[in-house]
């Protein structure tokens, strides 16, 4: 019975550890989050004005500029970016995104894949060792992205796909990021990056932009593109990374909560397995003390 108890003492100490580690863990990634949910909350209404004011001019220019950025053309060759994260212990965060970018291949991009023409740019660690231990095609220069974390950095990536896009390396460019919500809540999306999306079937109510270019429009669109493509890069990192910490706050959360659930059954349990060695010390007592006084 002694050795029950200890067994139970020790699972005991063994989980206050454990769930000490959490809440730290939980307390780190909410000072995290706060930091990433400000500047993704900051950057997310200047890139999606950027995206639309982009999308506006490719859409109603109708065949007047010359952007190869905006180039369509038959889809052969495909980069698929997948932006996880570079820790895991958060949930289920980098395995659904893992599943989205398959996803994507097999809906979309089954064809090119099975003539090896798939190309994934994985940013973040988990990412990165999960395709190359799988067997895809990787780029392998920019999954260390969240080491430096700046604008400078990040525009490498972007400016690395923009430039396979025009050289025709690939003819088309996605991203699979995780966009941020809340804490407790992501979204798993597939967004095409290159060639840059028209805005299709616009709506009666829908004005026509009608912009006023200086200098010319050619050398401003010129300009204009891939500095709005990196802030697009950007934006999708920032969202991923905010969601990494989010994720992660909520998994310690719901890690600590198992452990105090499992303290409190473990305690029931070691408190039923004293009372009941000291039931059996007694009667021990009492039947050797009735055996002497027989």
């Amino acid at each position: 019975m002694s050795g029950q108890l200890k067994e139970v003492r020790n699972r005991i100490k063994s989980i206050q550890s454990g769930q000490q580690i959490t809440k730290a863990m939980k307390m780190v990634s909410a000072a995290k989050l706060k930091r990433a949910q400000d500047a993704i909350t900051l950057m997310r209404p200047y890139a999606l004005k950027l995206q639309d004011m982009l999308q506006n001019i490719v859409s109603n220019s109708e065949g007047n500029i010359d952007t190869p950025l905006a180039a369509q053309r038959e889809i052969e060759k495909v980069l698929i970016v997948v932006i996880t994260s570079d820790r895991g212990l958060c949930g289920a965060f980098n395995s659904n995104l893992i599943k989205a970018a398959k996803r994507v291949i097999r809906d979309k991009y089954a064809e090119q894949f099975e003539k090896g023409n798939v190309e994934i740019m994985p940013v973040g660690k988990k990412g990165y060792e999960h395709f190359v231990n799988n067997g895809y095609k990787v780029n392998d220069k920019f999954w260390n992205m969240f080491g430096n974390l700046t604008f400078d950095h990040v525009k490498e990536a972007a400016g690395a796909a923009m430039e396979g896009f025009i050289d025709g390396t690939y003819d088309a460019v996605e991203i699979i990021y995780s966009q941020f919500k809340n804490a407790a809540m992501q979204d798993f999306v597939a967004e095409q990056f290159l060639p840059i999306a028209k805005v299709e079937n616009q709506d009666e109510k829908s004005l026509k932009a009608d912009f006023i270019y200086e200098p010319q429009k050619d050398v401003l669109i010129a300009e204009l593109m891939p500095k709005i493509l990196n802030t697009q890069f950007f934006k999708a990192i920032l969202d991923s990374h905010a969601s990494e910490h989010g994720a992660r706050m909520t998994a310690m959360d719901k890690a600590t909560e198992n452990a105090s659930e499992l303290l409190r059954n473990l305690k029931i349990s070691y408190n039923r397995a004293r009372q009941a060695a000291i039931t059996t010390e007694l009667t021990e007592i009492v039947s050797g003390a009735a055996a002497l006084a027989g």
